[in-house]
Parts: structure tokens; sequence; C-alpha cells
């Protein structure tokens, strides 16, 4: 299923895509999507549910596809093509950070810059959303932890992650920096998380382009690991890392203005739009 949230911010209404891409609403079969929605038994009820028997959503903005998201994770360097162009080692272990949850943002929203930023970056990235509640589990059942997978752009101010002291999250957790969605896909439509194409665009030039093949640790890993560290409950989120091709890595680097517009998608995942604004103008 490819689950969605739609309507003016604050106000969405649950609905899912049918076969020919349109928005049916699930209002009428559940409240919202939240926490409990996505337990497995949950999921397989709506499964059941017949989208040509619900009425069509027209001319709806996407919100982020589900609530009670408690944190949201991500992971570093996890594209060994993308470390070499930050210049950083491959680490030996995920480099894990947190993004404040009031980075949150819908898929297609204005994207805008903090106050004082000079060098705020584009990442698109896989994510994960967690189902059930996962603590210190193996590999091999990680995946069962899964509830489906969206599109994330870890949206990062550079100079205030890297130049300013301290950890990262001061520049990956400002406003509007989690765009997340347009769908969260189940993971039953997902059957390989490691064979899926991500890309960028940038005023409508390809700067990314890569493969989940390639990251240094797969989903399962990454979920098992973080698992050791913290609990992961339902509604949850993990963004996986990007591969090559943020600004920072260009020569000379190239940031993100207003004025700017972003275009990016995981492959079966959809699709995200952002036109990036000045400060104070969201």
């Amino acid at each position: 299923m490819k689950l969605v949230r739609v309507g003016n911010p604050g106000d969405e209404r649950p609905g899912m895509i049918d076969a020919a891409g349109r928005v049916r609403d699930l209002s009428g079969v559940v409240s919202d999507f939240g926490a409990a929605q996505l337990a497995p038994a949950a999921l397989a009820r709506l499964a059941q549910v017949d989208p040509a028997t619900l009425p069509v959503m027209e001319g709806a903005r996407f919100g982020v596809p589900w609530t009670g998201i408690g944190k949201i994770v991500a992971i570093g360097l996890n594209y060994a093509d993308h470390a070499a162009e930050a210049g950083m080692p491959l680490p030996a272990e995920p480099i894990v950070f947190l993004k404040a949850n009031s980075s949150l943002n819908g898929p297609n929203d204005a994207v805008m810059l903090p106050f004082g930023s000079q060098k705020t970056d584009w990442e698109v990235e896989l994510g994960v959303v967690i189902g059930t509640t996962a603590r210190n589990v193996s590999r091999e059942a990680a995946l069962d932890h899964v509830a489906g997978y969206c599109v994330v752009n870890d949206v990062s101010e550079r100079e205030f992650q890297i130049e300013r002291g301290g950890t990262w999250d001061k520049g990956k957790g400002c406003d509007t920096f989690c765009p997340a969605g347009p769908w969260l896909v189940t993971r039953d439509e997902v059957p390989d998380p490691q064979a899926l194409g991500l890309w960028l665009e940038v005023n409508g030039e390809r700067v990314q382009k890569g493969s989940t093949a390639t990251m240094v640790f797969d989903v399962a890993t990454v979920v098992s690991y973080v698992s050791r560290f913290m609990t992961l409950l339902p509604g949850d989120l993990i963004a996986t890392g990007t591969p090559p091709g943020v600004g920072m890595g260009f020569k000379p680097p190239r940031f993100l203005k207003a004025g700017d517009t972003m275009r990016l998608g995981v492959d079966g995942l959809g699709e995200q739009t952002q036109q990036v604004v000045a400060y104070g103008e969201r």
C-alpha cells in the first residue's frame, strides 16, 4: 500500500493511492495514520480495503504520511562515495545523529533557509518507518520491525553542522529540514530495500544519483545497530544516508539560495518538490 495524509497543515486526512495513482479518502475507515495504525495487524486490515470503494480526493496538499513520530534518527556517511566527497574516512560503525521533530515538513512544502545560513545543502535519502518496538534486535529480525519506507530530504546547514562546534544536530534540525513523503509505502511493496535508485535535482540539474545497493551499512544492519542504543518505537523515522552529489562536494561548493527548486525521489516511493525560501518567508 501507498499511504498518505492530505490536506492543509494540521488538518490532514488519511488516504491511499490506487492503481491509477489517484488519492482515495480513508477517513471513513481510519481517523488518521499514527503509531497504532503502523502495527502489522492494523496494516493487514487496511490492505483488505478496496480503494475503488473510497471517494477520490482531488488537488490536496500532501503532508507527512503518518503522525506519532517520536524521534528522527539519521545515519551519516553511509555511502562510501559520499564519504569520499566529504573528505571523511569511511566509518567503522554507523554514525548516528538526531534531527529535531520540529524539522518535519510536507514533501512539497517550502524549505526555509535558517537565520544566517550561507551553506544549506540537499541530501536525498531512504527513510525507514518503524512499525513495532525494536529493542536490541538482531540483524536477521530487524526488517520485521519495519512498517514501510518513504523519501526523505535530509536538508543540512553545513556551517552549523561542521564549523560551529559540538554535534551535527544543530545543522540538521532546523525548521523544514526534514521533508518526508509523499507516501509511506508498506514493506510488502519493497521486497529489497537495497535495490532502490535515489536521485535529486536542483533547478532541473541532476546532481545526485545513486543506489541503496552501495550503502556501507544496509537497512537491516542500521535498524539492528540503532536498536542497541535506543528503543525504536512505532512511528519513529530513520534516515539512512545519502549518495554522492551534495552541494559541499562540488568544487567550488554549491549551496541553496532563496528561489531554488529541489526535486527528488526514490524508486517506487514517489517524488518531492520543494521551493527554497528566505528565512521568515514560510
